[in-house]
């Protein structure tokens, strides 16, 4: 893990929200937010993680906030966001669009076909 310090680091709240948003690696929003990470887990499922962190942000109301309590729901949005993924895969919580759309569990929905790749290569005609 990244940060093995058993204390939080200290963390610059000055105006967080725009510093977030200017933001662009995860690694950044980690450190940024002083929020403790395995590489390993971020390696494999940054853009899952984000992704997460992102829809959980949407879910939140800053107006009116101190920076203090907007630097701590973002942190904590973070935490849980990298706690879906460090305990399962990207497949399981199906974050992104393309994911959704080719779950094995749900069923194809009415008027969409499905084309493999390989049949197009094919030539015309031939099986």
């Amino acid at each position: 893990m990244s940060h093995c310090s058993t204390q939080r680091p200290i963390i610059d709240l000055t105006d967080i929200l725009t510093r977030l948003k200017g933001l662009s690696a995860a690694e950044e929003f980690f450190v940024a937010l002083g929020v403790s990470y395995d590489p390993k887990v971020l390696d494999v499922s940054r853009l899952h993680i984000m992704k997460r962190m992102g829809q959980y942000l949407a879910e939140e109301d800053f107006s009116g906030l101190t920076d203090l309590v907007i630097a701590a729901r973002a942190r904590a949005t973070l935490e849980r966001a990298y706690e879906d993924f460090a305990t399962s895969s990207p497949l399981r919580h199906r974050v992104f669009k393309v994911l959704k759309d080719h779950d094995p569990n749900r069923p194809a929905t009415p008027g969409r076909t499905f084309v493999p790749f390989d049949s197009i290569l094919k030539p015309f005609g031939k099986e």
